[in-house]
């Protein structure tokens, strides 16, 4: 697992915590909703926000539930008033772990998150402790089945539109950039007619720490998991790099 890859990332936990249809559409609808605060309730104009509600309509969330998302993001839903807010923390080993969240009540974001360190071994911290550590990229994720270009073609495309970063693994590629490039770069695979099937902003850590030992991965694995399971919680970004032969055998005691 390549700690700079944010895909690699998070590939393993993919679906644990959203095997609950009613905690998948609550963290959908946070997602439209940060979109929607961040660039207006229009998803022509807002390209991230538009692939927040086609995520959320590939997941079968109700149509309204969507508007109501849009509604509230854009400030015309009602209902008590939302922050962003970003916690941060460590893991076993000193792994470092940034949480973005959402809500109405910080009295009750908060205890929920310290309570989930302190269940596996971890510790809040304060706030600037680890956000060095990481800085916030545009992440786009392609199926290569699905890409009109060879792969050659492809980065040559995508490093025109302002791309950085472009990583091959397995049957997807990872495309990193800026996230002032984020729209030039959507637009610019969209003129070729390729749909990622992932884009959105992200915390990528600069450097990793090294995790070799299975019962210490287990338990930065199990962390990352209870906190993703929180309600409030709408993306949380770790600093581990765990071998792949580690995973497939945490992967196997399930």
């Amino acid at each position: 697992m390549a700690g700079h890859s944010h895909s690699a990332n998070i590939r393993h936990r993919k679906g644990r915590v959203d095997e609950a249809r009613g905690k998948l559409f609550s963290k959908l609808a946070r997602e439209i909703i940060s979109a929607a605060r961040e660039g207006g309730g229009d998803p022509e104009a807002n390209l991230r926000l538009r692939y927040a509600i086609d995520r959320a309509r590939k997941s079968s969330m109700p149509k309204d539930n969507i508007e109501r998302a849009i509604k509230r993001g854009s400030g015309d839903g009602g209902g008590a008033a939302l922050e962003e807010l970003i916690y941060e923390g460590y893991a076993s080993g000193g792994v470092a772990v940034l949480v973005e969240s959402l809500t109405d009540n910080r009295n009750r974001t908060a205890p929920e998150l310290r309570k989930a360190f302190e269940k596996k071994g971890g510790n809040m911290a304060e706030s600037g402790a680890v956000a060095w550590m990481f800085e916030r990229k545009s992440i786009f994720i392609l199926e290569k089945e699905k890409c009109s270009l060879d792969e050659e073609a492809l980065m040559e495309l995508v490093l025109e539109l302002g791309a950085e970063d472009f990583l091959v693994q397995g049957d997807s590629i990872e495309i990193t950039g800026e996230p002032t490039d984020f729209h030039q770069i959507v637009r610019g695979l969209e003129e070729r007619k390729i749909e990622a099937s992932e884009a959105k902003m992200a915390w990528i850590p600069k450097q990793s720490v090294p995790v070799q030992d299975k019962d210490q991965a287990r338990k930065i694995l199990q962390l990352i998991e209870g906190i993703e399971e929180l309600d409030d919680v709408t993306e949380v970004s770790a600093n581990y790099d765990i071998p792949e032969e580690i995973l497939a055998e945490l992967d196997a005691e399930e």
